[in-house]
């Protein structure tokens, strides 16, 4: 229910009125004085407040005041004007100021209650997209961006001091550094945070196709172009658009959006009036464009009005200090993934990923760990159970255990692993989903943990077969629990028929 100020210097209708809105469970705070309404905004922070536009002849302004002064509070008030006969026109000017609704006295209380139902909705939606923004916020504010390593410090530097300017940026780095993030960062901690962003992948479409996308089309322009559509830019009015890949962009292309960085408007396909957009373009290339200027396949103006800053990322093995951070910050995710299961990593397994290359940089690194939280033993991750590329050579690393037939003595060897041996990593507090259980084939409730062989029953006896068994079991509904129980996905992952994960789920040891 709502807090609401109510404000009329007719006390037969206040009273009416606030009856009216406390039977519907609403805490109204009435006044007839105009004065004393104003002065109690601060102190009662209404979320609605209804209010006469005249109160008496000697305050003509008042209604346009109050609306003035309740959009102004932190958060705005919503607003309802009443208006007698005559006064539709300021009534119109005080929508204008930012009033969502008038009524016309006389009104009925049933047009009163849906004035207020629809009012009171549309303050949920905005609260609740100003919440979702903030979320984004927070999710894109530069202490939530890994890294620690004085390269990518000088970044976040830049990239907060360049955040709340409306200047175009050039993001330079190799495939998976993370240039979308960081276009992601300045987007939500400029003031256009609350517009939409827009990333545009301009490799991923052909030329036309793409200039129907980025600018819109009419109806009629060409063939399939069943209806007018807005074009990205327009879907980014107010906001942000993140062209990646610019480097690919066609010279004609390149010509109209060099038009609009020139002149603030763009022109749909076939129409011959332009519309003004206020937008800030922020691009990004993996590879340098100054070698494109020279084969005369980019536009050296073009050039010049995108990297107007420039921000260079640094790829993964010039960071190499940031690796354990990420890993950390990858098997968290995954443990929450996994119902709370707390990874860890081999201090030799760690050093292998230090020293690995990284061509394809945090990508790459984000689904190497994925694959190791998949295929690894009582969540530990092992040099073996690294991607064959990365253990270089497949020899044995001192400390863990190589790629064995026998999975047995893996287990074994995980279980022989003193604390000494693990890589230590602060992980910070697993989130807890509340995620419904997972059942097996018999409708027991199955754990997304690997059980710990070295904890089960000494009597009894554990071989190959019914240990290789088991693990095929956990490793099914571990998969079984990346797609929240859905037993047909996670046969289309593990590349198995439902029928024949059906039967391994039933099948008894």
């Amino acid at each position: 229910m709502a807090k609401v100020l109510l404000v009329d210097d007719e006390i037969t209708m206040v009273q009416m009125v606030t009856e009216l809105l406390r039977t519907e469970g609403h805490e109204v705070h009435p006044f007839t004085n105009g004065v004393k309404a104003m002065e109690a905004l601060e102190s009662v922070q209404p979320e609605l407040v209804i209010t006469d536009l005249y109160l008496d002849k000697s305050q003509k302004t008042f209604g346009l005041e109050m609306v003035t002064k309740a959009r102004a509070l932190n958060p705005p008030a919503i607003v309802i004007v009443v208006t007698g006969f005559g006064s539709i026109e300021t009534a119109v000017e005080a929508m204008k100021k930012g009033a969502y609704d008038y009524l016309e006295k006389p009104f009925k209380l049933d047009q009163l209650k849906l004035c207020l139902q629809r009012a009171l909705s549309y303050n949920d939606a905005i609260s609740e997209n100003v919440y979702l923004r903030r979320q984004l916020k927070k999710k894109y504010q530069f202490n939530q961006i890994i890294g620690a390593s004085s390269k990518m410090q000088n970044v976040f530097k830049l990239v907060e001091r360049i955040a709340d300017t409306d200047s175009t940026a050039l993001i330079l780095g190799e495939s998976g550094t993370g240039k979308e993030l960081i276009a992601k960062a300045i987007h939500f901690n400029s003031r256009r945070q609350f517009a939409p962003f827009v990333p545009v992948n301009c490799s991923a479409l052909p030329e036309n196709l793409l200039e129907s996308e980025l600018f819109g089309h009419r109806k009629g322009s060409f063939t399939g172009a069943i209806q007018d559509k807005k074009g990205l830019f327009q879907e980014a009015d107010g906001g942000s658009i993140f062209l990646d890949e610019i480097g690919t962009m066609s010279p004609t292309l390149q010509s109209r959006l060099l038009r609009v960085l020139q002149e603030k408007e763009v022109r749909a396909v076939g129409d011959n009036t332009p519309s003004y957009v206020n937008v800030r373009v922020i691009a990004a290339t993996n590879e340098p464009l100054a070698k494109r200027i020279e084969d005369g396949t980019f536009r050296e103006d073009l050039y010049y009005r995108l990297n107007v800053i420039e921000i260079h990322l640094p790829s993964l093995r010039q960071r190499k200090d940031d690796i354990p951070l990420l890993v950390a910050h990858f098997l968290n995710m995954r443990g929450e993934q996994y119902g709370g299961v707390k990874f860890r990593i081999t201090r030799k397994a760690m050093q292998a990923l230090i020293e690995h290359s990284w061509p394809g940089n945090v990508r790459e690194l984000e689904n190497a760990i994925e694959r190791c939280c998949a295929l690894c033993f009582n969540n530990v991750i092992q040099w073996q159970d690294l991607p064959p590329n990365i253990r270089k050579r497949g020899t044995e690393v001192e400390g863990d255990t190589a790629i064995l037939a026998d999975q047995n003595a893996v287990s074994t060897s995980a279980q022989e692993l003193k604390e000494e041996d693990f890589y230590p990593l602060n992980f910070g507090n697993l989130a807890e989903p509340n995620n419904p259980p997972l059942t097996d084939g018999n409708g027991q409730k199955a754990s997304s943990r690997l059980p710990s062989i070295g904890q089960s029953d000494p009597n009894q006896e554990i071989n190959l077969k019914s240990f290789l068994k088991d693990q095929e079991r956990q490793f099914i509904l571990r998969t079984m629990a990346q797609f929240g129980g859905d037993k047909e996905k996670a046969a289309e992952k593990l590349g198995v028929s439902l029928a024949t994960l059906y039967r391994k789920l039933s099948e008894e040891d």
